[in-house]
């Protein structure tokens, strides 16, 4: 069976967006957990994406997203919101797209280039390590109280 996953690569290189389901708490509190999908569009490798959320696929086959802290000589750090200890590198032409928009719960779209979704971004990703920390894990026990794994 070929899995829709395998060919995101395709789907992208020809211009064609994509929604993808979030899983995973890496970029809380800005991508949650279970309730929102997002919207992938092909980037060029001459865009400049730093402060983008990023998808990426790793060594291993995994699919990344996770926001783009620097782009060095052809390489990309990656970093997740909801996991400020932890970052990834890959090659740029091993980024398949950029996250353009959020599709709510409640099936509204917020775009990711709107002064408020950029001015969230920024207000949480100024939070000391600290805060982000310990806000993420009260964050993490209210999904599992509510029964959002």
């Amino acid at each position: 069976m070929h899995k829709f996953l395998d060919n995101i690569e395709e789907v992208v290189s020809v211009g064609e967006s994509f929604r993808l389901f979030v899983r995973g708490f890496s970029m809380l509190p800005l991508l949650g957990y279970g309730r929102d999908n997002i919207i992938i569009r092909r980037t060029t490798e001459d865009e400049n994406i730093v402060g983008r959320i990023a998808m990426f696929r790793t060594a291993t086959n995994h699919i990344i997203v996770h926001r783009v802290v620097e782009v060095k000589n052809g390489i990309v750090t990656l970093q997740g919101d909801g996991n400020p200890y932890t970052r990834e590198r890959c090659r740029r032409s091993e980024i398949v797209g950029v996250v353009e928009s959020v599709i709510r719960e409640s099936g509204r779209e917020v775009s990711c280039t709107t002064r408020s979704w950029r001015i969230r971004e920024r207000i949480w990703l100024a939070q000391p390590a600290i805060v982000r920390r310990y806000a993420l894990a009260i964050i993490r026990r209210m999904h599992r109280w509510t029964g959002k794994k």
